[in-house]
């Protein structure tokens, strides 16, 4: 065999490619093009989001004030070294994190055995699915209201029932020291179920039929195809939906200010709430803005810690 025939036939020549090779010049001109079809979403959020927050990461080491005519001095860490003295922060902080737990954990098992029902084959399964997300629809100021006469001491329907089942003449529910936490804590839960439903059921309808019956074919109960087919697809919505709902739990503001306005004594005093306080009612821009800034550290790093964990965990399996 020649040289000639073992490098290809003869006669038969190669085709001959069409089209150039991409150069230094067409990908510049491809990422021009890319940055021209995001810049539309990316400016709204420069201009509403990375700009205030930077802004206000410099307002942190100022010390602005309102009604002030004397300028702006920069104070460096100044602010952050009287949060660390400042105790009614860090309670706020405690509650924070107590009302943000307490309302992501029932919001997430509530909202997965909701969805476990809805995705059954039930009559009238569409105008349960509506219902459910009726709260969702519902701003957060017209929540708290109602919320306010349902838990009203003396006509609220709370206390009626209490009253008409024989069980005490009611308590005034928002004001009291021990009850005013667990109750802003249950309209938290469920005003914000909806959205977590939503997204499970979402997951569980994505979920492929054949693998619930193939495990029903090899014996496996409810439980264990819950556990072995369910929760595995809906492992990845679980995390990021509890990430969200805990990070929106913890920087909640209008709903508990029209229930309680971080009353009695303090008891329901978000961060934000206290913040917002520095800021609009006490005039310390600054120091606000440097509670703002602590609150977003605190929560990254709770955030990084827990997704961590809870992929390293998915890895292992």
């Amino acid at each position: 065999m020649s040289l000639a025939t073992e490098k290809g036939r003869p006669g038969k020549p190669k085709p001959a490619r069409t089209g150039r090779a991409r150069g230094p010049e067409s990908g510049r001109r491809a990422d021009l093009g890319t940055w021209f079809l995001i810049l539309p979403a990316l400016i709204p959020i420069l201009i509403l989001s990375v700009g205030p927050l930077l802004y206000g990461v410099v307002l942190a080491f100022t010390d602005s004030q309102s009604g002030r005519t004397a300028p702006t001095q920069w104070v460096g860490a100044l602010n952050f070294q009287d949060l660390l003295h400042d105790t009614l922060f860090w309670d706020s902080f405690r509650i924070g994190l107590l009302w943000a737990v307490g309302v992501t954990v029932p919001q997430f098992l509530l909202a997965m055995g909701l969805a476990l029902l809805l995705n059954q084959n039930l009559r009238f399964r569409w105008l349960a699915r509506a219902l459910a997300i009726v709260p969702w629809a519902m701003p957060e100021v017209v929540v708290g209201i109602m919320w306010r006469l349902v838990y009203n001491p003396d006509a609220g329907i709370l206390n009626e029932t209490l009253r008409n089942l024989g069980l005490g003449e009611g308590r005034d529910w928002l004001t009291g020291l021990a009850t005013a936490l667990p109750a802003v804590i249950l309209v938290g839960i469920w005003a914000g179920m909806p959205q977590t439903t939503v997204a499970l059921l979402a997951g569980l309808q994505n979920t492929p039929h054949e693998l619930h019956e193939a495990a029903a074919l090899d014996g496996a109960g409810a439980w264990r195809r819950f556990r072995a087919v369910t929760w595995p697809a809906l492992k990845p919505i679980a995390l990021s939906i509890t990430a969200l709902n805990f990070i929106w739990n913890f920087n909640s503001f209008a709903l508990v200010y029209v229930l309680t306005n971080g009353g009695p004594g303090g008891r329901t005093r978000l961060p934000m709430l206290f913040a917002y306080e520095e800021a609009f009612r006490y005039g310390q821009f600054g120091y606000a803005a440097a509670m703002g800034c602590v609150m977003v550290a605190v929560i990254s790093v709770l955030l990084a810690v827990f997704l961590a964990g809870r992929l390293k965990g998915g890895d292992d399996k």
